[in-house]
């Protein structure tokens, strides 16, 4: 067998293992994990997630993952706990512990002082026997019968079951707090995820010119209307009034050559599309986004009551990272 059939092989062996690993997980969702998730709904503090190690890596990341969906946390390294963090853990905090095994050295002397303070305990580990699992206030089973390595030592499967259990008791939380997207949007403010849940119509189309043609508008007062606002469209509104009944497009003008052999005397209600798509300035821009993705199309007018408003574009939702 050549080098890329081993390296192939490994790789699947690899991810199936760690993805038995985690649907193994499910079934140690118990009562323990239950009471764990309504301990913290209940307190007044912070959760304080340690470990050491690569158990360590993962607490930092399960921290991320509390404080972005609505439960605030913060790292402390086991380590650095016995020598002067520790200050940072208050009474009214609850800590989660990450380790393997639950019987290192450090996870053995942090243990009697985190008790020391007052705070309740979670043990996220593989050994329920452990010291550490003794002596918690709950139990986080995230038992893995070896890991991923061929020699059964480096933490992978561990590590992942780990990180799997934790973003099951933070969505856990979310669903229990009611933690909705608009809350999700106030932590998120930065970048297309944030702006996917907060940017609205109203905020973009604005900066557009609005393009707009009566229904007997003549095809040279269509074209210039159209070119002269650059954003290959105009609307169509009833005489003196804001009133929307169709739109014209750079292709309805292409359309309109195989149409008639006359062009003399046509008016903008002989090429409209009637009743177009539109969207009112109070909904998300990405919903203004999907419409376009779906029609493909590259402009959509934006009313108000049925009346023009303007247009949002395409290169508006690109210029702000939505697509």
């Amino acid at each position: 067998m050549n080098l890329v059939n081993n390296i192939t092989l490994t790789a699947k062996k690899v991810l199936h293992s760690e993805a038995e690993a985690i649907a193994k997980l499910a079934d140690f969702i118990d009562e323990d994990f239950e009471n764990c998730v309504e301990a913290i709904l209940q307190i007044k503090g912070r959760v304080v997630v340690t470990g050491i190690g690569k158990s360590a890596n993962i607490a930092q990341k399960i921290v991320a993952t509390l404080n972005s969906t609505g439960t605030p946390a913060l790292f402390m390294h086991a380590a650095d706990a016995i020598h002067g963090d520790l200050g940072m853990i208050q009474p009214e905090d609850f800590v989660i512990c990450i380790s393997k095994s639950g019987n290192t050295p450090e996870i053995k002397v942090l243990v009697p002082l985190l008790k020391r303070k007052g705070s309740q305990l979670a043990a996220l580990v593989s050994g329920k026997d452990s010291y550490l699992a003794q002596n918690a206030n709950f139990i986080l089973n995230a038992y893995v019968e070896r890991e991923a390595c061929p020699h059964n030592l480096a933490p992978t499967t561990s590590t992942t079951a780990a990180l799997a259990l934790g973003d099951a008791l933070a969505v856990s939380l979310l669903e229990a707090r009611g933690f909705s997207s608009a809350d999700f949007a106030n932590l998120h403010p930065g970048g297309s995820l944030g702006k996917r849940l907060y940017l609205m119509v109203e905020d973009i189309y604005g900066q557009n010119q609005a393009p707009s043609v009566r229904e007997n508008a003549s095809l040279k007062e269509i074209i210039i209307e159209i070119s002269s606002k650059r954003l290959g469209a105009t609307a169509v509104v009833k005489d003196n009034t804001a009133e929307l009944v169709g739109i014209i497009t750079d292709g309805d003008l292409r359309r309109m050559l195989n149409k008639f052999d006359n062009l003399e005397g046509i008016q903008a209600a002989d090429i409209m599309t009637p009743s177009p798509l539109t969207i009112e300035p109070d909904h998300y821009a990405a919903e203004a986004l999907a419409i376009m993705q779906e029609k493909n199309i590259t402009q959509l007018i934006v009313t108000k009551s049925g009346k023009f408003e303007g247009f949002v574009h395409l290169h508006d939702l690109l210029k702000e990272g939505l697509v």
